[in-house]
């Protein structure tokens, strides 16, 4: 057992920022250490894990103690599974990255197809990553990001915290709140069990989430027992994460852009109990699916969504990803002064997502509870750069490094999917009763047919 400062104090400004002046859940926090960086991952990771347990634990009235083991919460923070008897997937396109410009450094999102070309728009097609560090050595970061962004592109320039304090969107997103919180409409008392064993058994989640925050939020609530349906569009494809964020679900497509589209899914929406979404700021009102919309199509839906940037400001609807607001708020820059070197260092997992999805995941949970005490629906907006103001708040207290990941951390038993065989993380938080498990193995997206079982 441990009482790690950092870890309670993070688990209780959580609390109260979800819950405001509801009574404190006792959480038991174990396994000393964290991973290396200048600010307490380690401790944020078993926070956000802390504050889904307590919320679980008030939505079904558990008399247990929840147990969150920090060393599993960081490592869940990396990847849950190891391929077994054969090569992981390749995380990154092989033009992303830092590149150094004339006047400081640049980081290129272009994993996915489109911000690829995006990005080429603007830069060119390279023969190679050392001919694209050549033409980005000719701009200035400020401009080649903005241009990046016009042409529908992923790109953050680094900036020091004290840069990004006076930054337009630093300034919009230090005066949201971590979770941006409000009601609706009454509706019917829900008919939920609730089984202790499976908490959210028979409970309809539409998953409109991709990289990474959205979906660990969603494959958590899966592993409550939670029906998740994933909704990806037509082309969109997910080779490096499916298997990881992708147990416990099914996984469809339907393109939103055609009136098939829509239609089909404002039937999903009419059936279902609680929405995820990962889109940018009005990118679903612009698609006809505002929140008011959404809310007369299913009248007490727990409605809850993330945006990168936040929810006000200039950047509210530009693209982004947790390295990229790493870049940008000042955490590369910390850590490069952190190290001592001359290049960005980033956190040493994308925690921002993973911390960001476990808030997720835990205002669903919230949500659920408001639906069935008060019969009325629930909405939470969250963004990964409020998470990182959250962290940059808590400097890293000297603790002795994390053992690496062994056997040992991992389930008795090997998963198989139609991805191969594999070994997943022992869940990293227990309530008595109340297990962390997958129905469903992993599956690739389009896998399904968009329709509820």
């Amino acid at each position: 057992m441990c009482k790690p400062t950092e870890t309670v104090s993070l688990y209780a400004m959580l609390w109260r920022s979800l819950h405001d002046l509801s009574p404190l859940p006792d959480i038991t926090f174990t396994a000393p250490g964290a991973l290396p960086s200048c600010y307490a991952v380690s401790d944020l990771a078993a926070a956000s894990l802390g504050l889904v347990a307590g919320t679980l634990r008030s939505l079904i009235d558990s008399a247990s103690i929840p147990v969150v083991d920090r060393r599993l919460a960081s490592l869940w923070f990396a990847m849950s599974l190891r391929p077994l008897n054969r090569p992981a997937p390749a995380l990154w396109d092989p033009f992303a990255g830092d590149y150094a410009t004339q006047d400081g450094w640049i980081r290129l999102h272009t994993n996915a197809a489109h911000h690829r070309r995006a990005m080429e728009s603007v830069l060119g097609k390279p023969l190679n990553r050392e001919a694209l560090s050549v033409t980005v050595n000719g701009w200035q970061s400020a401009t080649l990001e903005e241009a990046i962004a016009e042409a529908g592109g992923c790109a953050a320039a680094m900036r020091s915290e004290d840069e990004w304090r006076t930054h337009p969107q630093g300034l919009a997103v230090a005066r949201e709140p971590l979770f941006l919180q409000q009601t609706t409409g009454l509706a019917p008392a829900p008919g939920w069990p609730l089984p202790a064993a499976r908490p959210l058994l028979g409970i309809r989640v539409l998953d409109l989430t991709r990289i990474i925050a959205g979906p660990v939020a969603t494959r958590l609530l899966a592993g409550l027992g939670a029906q998740v349906l994933r909704i990806d569009p037509p082309d969109w494809a997910e080779p490096t994460l499916e298997e990881e964020i992708t147990p416990g679900k099914r996984c469809a497509r339907l393109d939103l852009k055609s009136e098939a589209g829509k239609a089909q899914l404002r039937e999903l929406l009419a059936k279902a109990d609680v929405v995820v979404h990962g889109y940018r700021a009005d990118a679903l009102a612009a698609l006809g699916f505002d929140e008011e919309t959404r809310s007369a199509l299913a009248p007490g839906l727990v409605d809850v969504s993330l945006n990168a940037w936040g929810w006000s400001g200039p950047w509210r609807n530009r693209r982004g990803f947790d390295s990229l607001v790493q870049m940008a708020c000042g955490i590369a820059h910390a850590g490069m002064l952190w190290r001592g070197g001359d290049k960005p260092t980033p956190l040493p997992v994308q925690a921002l997502d993973h911390a960001t999805g476990y808030l997720m995941a835990a205002a669903v949970l919230k949500g659920l509870y408001h639906r069935l005490h008060h019969q009325q629906g629930y909405q939470a907006r969250l963004s990964l750069a409020r998470t990182a103001a959250l962290l940059m708040a808590f400097p890293q207290p000297t603790q002795e490094a994390f053992a690496p990941r062994s056997r040992h951390d991992e389930m008795p038993y090997y998963e198989w999917s139609s991805f191969g065989l594999g070994a997943r993380l022992k869940p990293p938080l227990w309530l008595s009763g109340t297990p962390l498990a997958w129905a469903r193995a992993p599956s690739p997206c389009g896998s399904d047919k968009a329709r509820w079982e």
